[in-house]
């Protein structure tokens, strides 16, 4: 088969497009026919191997995957040949107290396709049978690998970690960023209410249309300023962190008193700095959070079926432009998933 694959870290050069052996599916698996496979920054840091080296070379990247099912392993019932699919990118060891308890993503050998173990840029991937779902209905094949590492993190974080309530107010960095145009939809759709911070009025316009009843331009804005003017300086109930070190401080002190900062990433930098007075004298809560559990993906899927939660392509190219679709990424310019297709053949 035709697949894009890393031989050592570096730049997007390092991507290469090269035949390889195709992967046979175990007595559990689902081997798919990748039809589109959507870009998260986790793509480029195992390319770079920031902050250390995390996979084995040579390596298949790609998490969010969508695709036909192509054969299926003796003890998988739930699908068959030419079924439209989506995977869950997370991957437990499926016999562990958390993974049977549902948690699968706190599973000491949790993993993630693309990461731990070969991933989507490729014709075909093999992955567990209890992480191939139908695909949701009326989406391209585009549209469904949009959906599921960025969708279910929002989820987790909002709804499971930080317990986002009707009446209260979310700020949410990166806007134009994946994850960030998922949690703008998140909050509306559960009551509450949403400022989004971005950078540029073409990403804030982007940020209205999807749902946020307030835009910050950080470009142009002081972030702090706007959120206690927006909430009668009382503060916000919950931030959404993902940015790191270039947004913590003010994250920190955007909230209200008893407010939680969920966070799930750090694209700038680990280490940030917390003024401890503000945690114990305003009983702040800070919450980190990473990926969800399986039925989590589940919970929201009706939810994008009913068109209430939409994922967002900026751009689709051919898998064999790979590299190219790495840089568009790093400049950070796209509001919207950039997505590869593999060829038919």
């Amino acid at each position: 088969m035709w697949a894009v694959r890393i031989h050592e870290h570096g730049g997007p050069e390092v991507l290469r497009w090269e035949r390889v052996q195709p992967p046979v599916p175990r007595a559990d698996e689902v081997l798919v026919r990748v039809r589109a496979v959507a870009l998260n920054h986790l793509d480029l840091w195992n390319r770079r191997g920031l902050p250390r080296p995390m996979v084995r070379l040579p390596h298949i990247l790609g998490s969010d995957i969508a695709g036909q099912v192509a054969a299926v392993g003796e003890l998988v019932d739930h699908v068959k040949p030419g079924d439209e699919v989506i995977l869950n990118p997370g991957v437990g060891c499926g016999r562990c107290r958390e993974c049977l308890s549902g948690r699968d993503n706190m599973c000491r050998e949790y993993t993630i396709l693309g990461a731990g173990r070969p991933g989507g840029y490729a014709q075909y991937v093999t992955a567990p049978g209890v992480n191939v779902i139908p695909k949701p209905k009326g989406l391209t094949f585009a549209e469904a690998a949009a959906l599921p590492l960025v969708f279910l993190t929002a989820w987790h974080m909002l709804k499971t970690r930080a317990r986002l309530q009707p009446g209260q107010t979310v700020l949410v960095w990166g806007a134009g960023h994946a994850v960030g145009r998922a949690a703008i939809q998140m909050p509306t759709m559960l009551g509450a209410r949403v400022i989004a911070a971005t950078g540029g009025e073409a990403k804030a316009a982007r940020a209205r249309e999807l749902g946020a009843d307030h835009v910050i331009d950080y470009k142009s804005e002081n972030v702090l300023e706007r959120v206690r003017e927006l909430t009668g300086r009382r503060g916000v109930d919950v931030v959404f962190e993902h940015v790191g070190q270039a947004t913590w401080e003010t994250s920190v002190k955007a909230l209200a008193a008893g407010g939680r900062l969920v966070t799930c990433g750090n694209t700038t930098g680990w280490e940030a700095q917390t003024d401890l007075r503000y945690v114990f004298a305003r009983q702040l809560n800070i919450l980190g959070s990473y990926m969800g559990g399986k039925g989590e993906l589940l919970e929201l899927l009706p939810w994008v079926e009913a068109g209430r939660l939409r994922p967002v392509v900026h751009a689709v190219l051919p898998l064999q432009e790979a590299a190219e679709a790495h840089r568009i990424l790093e400049a950070g310019l796209q509001f919207g998933k950039v997505v590869l297709e593999p060829p038919a053949d």
